[in-house]
């Protein structure tokens, strides 16, 4: 009998230890499958599309050619599906087949920056119940918020009259094509076109039904990949953060920047520095670079997007949202003064909020929803 207990012991080890060898290859087999499925259903969304009727299509876009409706749409479209990645890719796949004009989907993707943030504030609000822990962590979640509304006020005006971001946008993609940065995109159509192909077939070249599936298929994608992600990445550095990661801004900043292209998902990233702030172990000083760097990691997404379909003004319009993340640091960071005006912003708004906490829920609601909510109703 013991014999037996012995030998069902080691196996049962065996098992364990096999199993633990095996986790991580299949984390990263499933990691090569959601980045593929995401590729198809970007594939999908662009071919749904083109099944549409041209006045379908007009009708669809009619409410955003008012710069400001196209704004706040970014804004809540972001905040109810909780992921500018989706948000910018979404756009992206639009403008590959015409039914979103170049100009329109800056502001959208302006509009996204602004609404990713919302993630950070309602992760705040579990610490809502502890005064101090709120004070830290709300003010942390909020930096993220006040830089991209400082971002959009200054780069609104400036693409608005002088078409800055498409200017440079353009130009940007054009030169990337003349390298032969296009060519990229080529294999990675080649390999997801008979996926593509075998699904419109299947639905009978439907457009409801392949749009449905492409949405379907991106969240569960983005959703999955990101969850994956944070157990083979994010869930390694934590305990480092104070320590190494922090030490400096740039190191902060680069931290940001990497660990978003990694985990394409800005609102993972910074959601996971809040209870850290909380906690008293990372400053507000130090939160703040880090949120500028995951800004610009997060463009990695629509590039990734732009480049599966090789059209070069959907290039152009993931590089418009690099280029607004990268303006914006550079107009925010350099100058003390500036700099200091996010996190003044973010203190006065915790101040009043820890104060009245039914404020901290009322400014979600206004901002990211009844706000973008009202813009569009009355001038869409």
């Amino acid at each position: 009998m013991a014999q037996a207990d012995k030998t069902a012991e080691s196996e049962a080890g065996r098992l364990k230890n096999l199993l633990k060898i095996l986790k991580p290859l299949l984390l990263i087999l499933g990691l090569i499958a959601l980045v593929y499925t995401f590729l198809v259903s970007i594939g999908l969304l662009g071919a749904s599309f083109k099944f549409f009727s041209k006045d379908f299509a007009h009708q669809l876009i009619e409410s955003s050619n008012n710069p400001l409706v196209a704004l706040f749409g970014g804004v809540l479209a972001t905040a109810l599906i909780q992921s500018s990645s989706t948000t910018t890719s979404i756009v992206v796949g639009l403008v590959s087949v015409g039914t979103m004009p170049f100009q329109t989907a800056i502001y959208v993707v302006m509009g996204a920056n602004i609404g990713t943030s919302v993630t950070n504030i309602l992760v705040s609000l579990g610490h809502i119940t502890r005064s101090a822990e709120f004070k830290r962590a709300y003010s942390a979640s909020t930096i993220h918020d006040f830089f991209n509304l400082l971002a959009v006020l200054t780069l609104f005006p400036l693409q608005y009259y002088f078409n800055v971001l498409g200017f440079l946008a353009e130009h940007l993609a054009m030169e990337y094509a003349h390298i032969g940065g296009l060519e990229f995109a080529n294999p990675i159509k080649h390999v997801t076109k008979p996926a593509i192909t075998f699904l419109i077939h299947l639905l009978a070249e439907r457009p409801w039904p392949i749009l449905i599936l492409s949405l379907v298929l991106l969240f569960l994608a983005l959703r999955y990949l990101v969850k994956i992600l944070k157990v083979l990445v994010i869930e390694r550095v934590e305990a480092v953060f104070d320590t190494v990661i922090f030490k400096n801004a740039a190191r902060a900043m680069g931290l940001g920047v990497i660990l978003t292209v990694l985990v394409q998902s800005s609102s993972i990233t910074t959601s996971l520095v809040v209870p850290l702030a909380g906690a008293g172990i990372l400053t507000l000083e130090q939160i703040f670079p880090y949120t500028l760097g995951a800004n610009v990691g997060t463009t990695i997404t629509a590039i990734l997007a732009a480049l599966s379909l090789g059209n070069q003004t959907a290039v152009a319009v993931a590089f418009a949202h690099l280029l607004f993340n990268i303006l914006g640091i550079l107009i925010v960071w350099p100058i003390p003064a500036i700099r200091r005006i996010p996190m003044n912003l973010a203190r006065g708004l915790t101040a009043i909020a820890t104060s009245h906490r039914w404020l901290a829920v009322a400014y979600i609601l206004m901002v990211f929803y009844a706000i973008p909510a009202f813009v569009i109703y009355f001038l869409g």
